[in-house]
């Protein structure tokens, strides 16, 4: 059934406290202010959406998932808000001040609520549907009573209003879309990015209401809405105050009390704990090092060298003058490379130069990597290791390893899991494929495939998308110290994978021989039987039919 529509009136026609007259706003400038309010609050709106979409992807991972659960919510709680404002359009402009002052407050604190959800409690799952929920029915029940308020400053025809209408809605929503990654995430961070966009919110709102539309609202209404404006914004500023020491208090919740390093770089959230004596590795009160990336334990120094003994030295059988280092920008990988007075030259391509700069300068990392990154024969090249290859395989483009008749012996690809969406290009046929072409003949790659007990799919599925290049495989996993009580971080420590092994495949042309090499330094935890241990329980989970992961479909799911 549609809807009759709305009579047109003036905003004294429908005072509440009677005909004093119309406003004394000239309709062009009213009709301006509403747009304007109108491009200002579609910029706040998108802000809040995709605040909550880096929150639950940065929190929860796997960013396509969080993307799709947040928007999809907040489309239907849109929608949902649309048929709720059709009752509150008799009062629109005070509906539109009290609906603008919730906004703000529930907005502007979205941020800080959710992360102190995950500091203090762990799931945040549902308050992020939550908060889906609240803002996407508040956003919602903008559009309508704009269209009320727009329609009172001066009649015109309903095509030509909503054309306006979303014309300022669209470009508002354009630029919030873009001030979020380029000026409030990396300024302000999410904390008090949120809070200030909150800030703008009620300051906007609440000026239109209070000068356009004063004569709608009686003494006593205008006084309300002063003051709930004036609560909001004291609120959204008192957590703009605290948003430092209640950032750390969280850290803390989070880490325990051992941080000493907690950075916000271009790429991610790194922080530090532990590791401040004078052992490698080793806190001040017997706390190892652990390096957490936005939130996932990296590095533990306690079983690190399981890890990195694992990656490195398999791959290091045969030619190694020339190794190339994928990620790997905490130099424990390198370490291990080091090791090999074989070595001639390493290229170091990562992503996050910060990471790179703390793993040369903070004494408990550098002192877990024995300061590999000083070492004359390395070149770090900060640059994503997907678009760094592929200039390398162009025609004219720079030869591999940058040199002339260049090429490499070893490729280790120290990535994160393939199981984080943002990580899943770097397990794709199509990066596979370039690397091949960096590999000499005889070359070995070794990958890092994630836990195989833990997700098995994706495990092989890394091993088929390999194979699907024209390389030939051998797999291999081996378990972490801390594989029986691995914990999320704030519920004590854990190993780097949540199931305490870790998979690898080693690949060539030719099926490579898995073995240490002869001529091999000492090492902590890897002996040949371990590796032939190693190497038949991969076998025994053999799951056959893997698919093959591609840019345009990537099959890295959860299993």
């Amino acid at each position: 059934m549609i809807d009759p529509p709305v009579p047109l009136v003036s905003v004294a026609e429908e005072s509440p406290t009677g005909p004093a007259g119309p406003s004394r706003v000239p309709a062009p400038v009213g009709r301006f202010a509403v747009l304007a309010t109108v491009f200002v609050c579609a910029a706040c709106g998108l802000v809040y959406e995709l605040e909550l979409v880096a929150l639950a992807s940065y929190l929860m991972g796997d960013s396509v998932t969080q993307a799709s659960v947040v928007l999809s919510v907040m489309v239907f709680a849109m929608g949902t808000g649309s048929l709720l404002a059709k009752r509150l359009r008799v009062r629109a402009a005070l509906a539109f001040g009290v609906v603008e002052a919730l906004l703000a407050m529930v907005g502007g604190a979205s941020a800080m609520a959710l992360y102190a959800c995950f500091a203090w409690y762990g799931d945040t799952r549902w308050v992020i549907v939550g908060f889906s929920l609240a803002i996407g029915v508040l956003i919602g029940a903008e559009v309508p009573l704009l269209m009320t308020l727009i329609q009172r400053v001066r009649r015109q025809d309903a095509g030509g209003a909503v054309a306006d209408l979303f014309a300022a809605d669209y470009v508002g929503a354009l630029v919030g879309g873009l001030a979020f990654p380029f000026l409030l995430l990396p300024r302000f961070g999410q904390l008090l990015g949120a809070l200030l966009t909150g800030a703008v919110n009620v300051v906007v709102g609440g000026a239109l209401v209070l000068w356009v539309f004063r004569r709608d609202l009686s003494p006593r209404e205008r006084g309300t809405l002063i003051a709930a404006n004036g609560l909001v914004l004291l609120l959204l500023a008192s957590g703009a105050v605290l948003t430092e020491p209640f950032e750390g208090a969280a850290r803390r919740a989070v880490y325990g009390p051992d941080v000493r390093v907690a950075v916000h770089t271009d790429v991610q959230e790194v922080v530090i704990t532990g590791g401040a004596g004078p052992g490698a590795g080793a806190g001040s009160a017997g706390a190892p090092l652990a390096l957490y990336l936005d939130g996932e334990l990296r590095v533990s120094a306690r079983d690190e060298f399981r890890y990195h003994e694992a990656l490195v030295h398999p791959a290091m059988t045969g030619p190694h003058a020339r190794v190339l280092v994928l990620g790997g920008g905490d130099g424990l990988a390198l370490r291990e490379v080091l090791r090999y007075p074989g070595v001639r030259t390493v290229t170091v391509v990562e992503l996050d130069g910060e990471v790179v700069d703390l793993a040369r300068t903070d004494p408990g990392l550098s002192r877990l990597n024995q300061r590999a990154l000083a070492d004359p024969r390395v070149r770090v090249v900060r640059a994503d290791a997907f678009g760094w290859l592929r200039e390398r395989g162009r025609p004219g483009g720079p030869s591999p390893g940058g040199q002339p008749g260049g090429g490499y012996d070893v490729v280790l690809s120290d990535l994160p899991d393939p199981g984080l969406t943002a990580s899943t290009k770097l397990y794709s046929q199509e990066f596979y494929g370039l690397v091949r072409r960096v590999m000499r003949p005889g070359a070995r790659l070794a990958v890092h495939a994630g836990p195989l007990d833990g997700r098995p799919r994706a495990y092989w599925t890394v091993d088929a998308t390999v194979r699907s290049v024209g390389l030939r495989t051998v797999p291999y996993a081996v378990v972490g110290r801390l594989a029986r009580d691995a914990e999320r971080p704030g519920g004590g420590e854990r190993g780097s994978d949540p199931s305490g092994d870790w998979g690898f495949v080693l690949a060539a042309r030719d099926r490579p021989e898995l073995r240490l090499p002869a001529a091999r330094p000492a090492l902590r935890s890897l002996t040949p039987r371990a590796l032939r241990a190693a190497h038949r329980q991969a076998e025994r989970r053999y799951r056959p039919g893997a698919p093959t992961s591609t840019l345009m479909h990537p099959r890295y799911g959860t299993g």
